[in-house]
C-alpha cells in the first residue's frame, strides 16, 4: 500500500472506530509506529482534524466526516452481492435496507463503471433452496428474535429435537434468553441460554413453532462475547465410512461439518467423521445406500443392518 492509499485508509479507520492507538494502526497497515507518527503529521498538515490524546490514541474531531469515496468495480460488486444475500436471507426491514444500499451504490457509480459492475454481477447468482412458506416463516422468526435480542427479552417456543429423548419424545417447550443469531449454510440458528437445560444451547429456527416474545427481561453474563463464543466440542464418537469413488463428490458437496478427513485408498475413499451420537448422521449415511460401507462404530453398522432388514420386509 502506497502512502496516499494508507493515509486515506487511516482516516476511514478512524472514522469507523473513533479512537485508535498508533500501535493498532501500525499492526493494521503492517508498518512501523514511527511511520504512523509521520502519517498523522502529514494528515494534520493536509487539514484533516486529527486529535492525539496521550495514553488513548488518535481520533478525528467531532463532526468531521470524509465525503463518499469512489469504488472499484470489484468493491461495488462485493457490496451489491452482499446486499443481495441480505435481501434473501434477512427479514423484510433489512431486505428493504439492502435494496436501498444497492440503489445508493449504483447512484454514485459512473456510467462506465456501472456497466462494468453490471457485467460482472451477471456472472453470479444466489439461489436459496427450500419451500417458500417455510423460508418466510424462518425470516419472520429471525425478525422477532432479533427484536428480542436487542431489547434483551426472553422468548418461548415449541422445539422439535433431531434426536428423541429416551421416552421417544422429541418436542418440548423452551423458555430462553436469546443471545444472537447465526446463519449457517443458509439456515438460521439461535444461540440462547435455555432455562430447561440450564445451559447455552443452539436452536434451528426451522424446528421452532409458536414463537412468542415474553415480558421477562435478561442480562448477558459477565465477560460473555457472542462474537468469540465457541460451543464445547463434545463430538467424541468417531465414525469411519468407506465410500466408492463415484460417491466421493456427493459426500464432499454435502459439506457436513462432522467430516474431518477424506482419504483416497485402493478400495475407495475413507471418510472420517466425529459425532455425539450415531443418530445425528444415521439418516444421511443410510441415504448413501450400498455404495457406502460403515467401518466404525459397530453400533452404527448394526443400526444400518436393522434398518435394511426392515426395508427388505417392506419392499
Amino acid at each position: 500500500m502506497n502512502k496516499s492509499d494508507r493515509l486515506l485508509a487511516i482516516v476511514l479507520e478512524l472514522q469507523r472506530k473513533r479512537t485508535l492507538r498508533a500501535e493498532d494502526l501500525a499492526a493494521t497497515f503492517e508498518t512501523s509506529v514511527r511511520t504512523i507518527y509521520r502519517d498523522m503529521q502529514a494528515l494534520s498538515e493536509a487539514g484533516v482534524p486529527v486529535i492525539g490524546s496521550p495514553g488513548q490514541g488518535y481520533s478525528l474531531m467531532e463532526g468531521f466526516f470524509l465525503p463518499p469515496v469512489r469504488f472499484t468495480a470489484e468493491e461495488a460488486v462485493a457490496l451489491l452481492i452482499g446486499a443481495d444475500l441480505v435481501e434473501q436471507a434477512f427479514d423484510q426491514n433489512y431486505g428493504n435496507s439492502a435494496r436501498d444500499v444497492q440503489r445508493k451504490v449504483e447512484a454514485i457509480l459512473s456510467h462506465e463503471l456501472l456497466q462494468e459492475v453490471s457485467r460482472i454481477r451477471s456472472t453470479f447468482r444466489l439461489i436459496h433452496f427450500g419451500e417458500h412458506n417455510l423460508r418466510q416463516r424462518e425470516k419472520q422468526y429471525a425478525e422477532l428474535l432479533h427484536q428480542a435480542i436487542l431489547s434483551r427479552q426472553k422468548v418461548r417456543f415449541r422445539y422439535k429435537k433431531h434426536i428423541p429423548d429416551p421416552d421417544g419424545n422429541r418436542e418440548s417447550i423452551r423458555d430462553v434468553a436469546p443471545y444472537g443469531l447465526v446463519l449457517i449454510g443458509g439456515l438460521w440458528v439461535l444461540l440462547a441460554y435455555c432455562e430447561l437445560r440450564k445451559d447455552i444451547r443452539r436452536f434451528r429456527l426451522t424446528r421452532m413453532d409458536g414463537l412468542t416474545m415474553l415480558a421477562d427481561s435478561f442480562e448477558l453474563p459477565d465477560h460473555f462475547s457472542f462474537e468469540d463464543y465457541k460451543p464445547p466440542d463434545n463430538r467424541d464418537l468417531e465414525v469411519q465410512l468407506l465410500v466408492q469413488p463415484t460417491l466421493a463428490d456427493q459426500v464432499k458437496e454435502a459439506k457436513s461439518f462432522y467430516i474431518e478427513e477424506m482419504e483416497e485408498n485402493p478400495d475407495g475413499v475413507l471418510v472420517k467423521l466425529r459425532v455425539r451420537h450415531v443418530d445425528e448422521i444415521f439418516a444421511w449415511v443410510l441415504g448413501l445406500g450400498a455404495k457406502a460401507l460403515v467401518l466404525e462404530p459397530p453400533s452404527l453398522r448394526e443400526k444400518i443392518r436393522e434398518e435394511a432388514e426392515q426395508l427388505l420386509k417392506r419392499y
